[in-house]
């Protein structure tokens, strides 16, 4: 049982983070959320006009989806379904956003 909630507050942690806007601040873009659609995804980062921050961002949220998924596997099937939901879960609701942010 230790292993599954483990695995669930890795992933859950893991997909908080906010890939697209910590890559617009670091290339010098702003807050993303001000600009287009004000999502912090992807798409929202192609907006900006920078096609390269746009794919990392898309690449390095994939990344957590998987890194999620294959720390969970550490600890069996359960605990990697239990990742794999909470790091959608994170994505959607990250806490350093306050709990506003992907559409998962």
């Amino acid at each position: 049982m230790t292993g599954i909630v483990l695995a669930a507050v890795i992933g859950y942690l893991l997909g908080s983070i906010p890939f697209g806007m910590v890559l617009t601040r670091v290339a010098g873009l702003g807050d993303i959320r001000g600009i287009g659609s004000g999502s912090i995804g992807a798409t929202n980062v192609l907006r900006t006009g920078n096609k390269a921050v746009a794919a990392l961002t898309l690449l390095l949220d994939l990344a957590k989806g998987v890194a999620a998924v294959l720390i969970g596997s550490i600890w069996g099937g359960d605990a990697m379904l239990a990742a794999a939901g909470a790091v959608i879960f994170g994505h959607m609701f990250p806490v350093w956003l306050g709990f506003r942010g992907g559409k998962g």
